[in-house]
């Protein structure tokens, strides 16, 4: 079968073995499939799939279950599904572990699925299993036109959140504010606080600048650090605001604390997708064999949503 392999620190389409699905594992026809940016930092090296996991691409997909290996319960072939998988999505069948997969509500096409999963699961994890936000309270979102950006933006406002969103593109900012925010060029962040959850997806440059515009008591979640991963903190003023600092990933955690979240997932975010007050934004979509371009389309800064491959 295609999957998008990487070499030279590029990505690149090769033909690889079909997986085979084992114990508890459904084998599905991949029908649409989304980049991230661990994708672009596994591409340059930086970011190694767990032991045992597939070094192929892709973290996120959509697809039709056409195979089910022993011991699978909930799944059977024909069945829409999608996941947040380890990697191996980015290609023409994934084996998947049936707790991870969630079902594709009715109304969801599947690009918007395969270009799910991770950025809303990401997202949720962080801002409420985390940060534990709360009806009322003012959040900022950095970087919120991005995949994870634009499904924080969305999960906080339907909780009853105050949502400030930072977008670097003038562009898209109306966009990002249409989803339920108040979007603001960055360097306003600090004036428009202060605020009791703060998102960092991007990284260094919004250090200190995050510290003087939490409130006392205030969070902070770091879940991307593209622009940057090294900072200098004032520890006094932790200590003054009281402040906690969570920060995680999600790919390396156990298949049953990745299950957690796909069950959490289920609960919370897919009643919103059939009550239409959450959507996937698509920047652009590409076929999966034009692999290539979509990871040199997705490290180009300015776009709103996500970028999906489409086999």
């Amino acid at each position: 079968m295609r999957a998008v392999v990487f070499e030279g620190g590029k990505a690149t389409i090769g033909e690889v073995d079909d997986p085979v699905p084992g114990h508890r594992q459904l084998l599905v026809e991949v029908r649409a499939t989304g980049l991230n940016g661990a994708d672009i930092a596994q591409a340059k090296g930086g970011y190694p799939p767990p032991p045992g996991a597939p070094t192929t691409g892709g973290l996120e997909m959509a697809g039709e279950v056409v195979a089910t290996g022993p011991g699978c319960q909930r799944f059977s072939v024909g069945d829409r599904v999608m996941a947040v998988v380890q990697g191996g999505g980015q290609a023409d069948l994934c084996a998947v572990d049936e707790p991870l997969a969630m079902p594709v509500p009715e109304a969801m096409g599947w690009e918007s699925a395969g270009g799910f999963p991770e950025v809303f699961a990401t997202a949720h994890d962080a801002l409420f299993t985390q940060a534990g936000v709360a009806m009322g309270e003012r959040v900022c979102i950095h970087g919120a036109a991005g995949g994870v950006g634009v499904a924080a933006v969305q999960l906080a406002a339907a909780a009853g959140a105050e949502v400030t969103a930072t977008v670097r593109n003038p562009d898209s900012r109306s966009a990002v504010a249409e989803l339920g925010a108040h979007a603001i060029d960055p360097v306003d962040f600090v004036d428009a606080g202060p605020f009791d959850v703060i998102l960092e997806l991007v990284g260094a440059p919004n250090w200190p600048a995050n510290l003087k515009a939490l409130a006392t008591e205030g969070r902070i979640s770091v879940i991307g650090v593209g622009a940057g991963a090294e900072v200098s903190l004032n520890l006094a003023l932790l200590m003054v605001k009281r402040v906690r600092l969570f920060a995680s990933t999600l790919r390396p955690r156990t298949l049953e604390q990745r299950s957690a979240v796909a069950r959490r997932m289920e609960r919370h975010v897919l009643p919103l997708v059939d009550a239409g007050r959450v959507r996937v934004p698509i920047a652009r979509t590409f076929p999966l064999a034009e692999a290539t371009a979509a990871y040199d389309y997705f490290a180009v800064p300015g776009k709103l949503g996500k970028v999906v491959l489409v086999p």
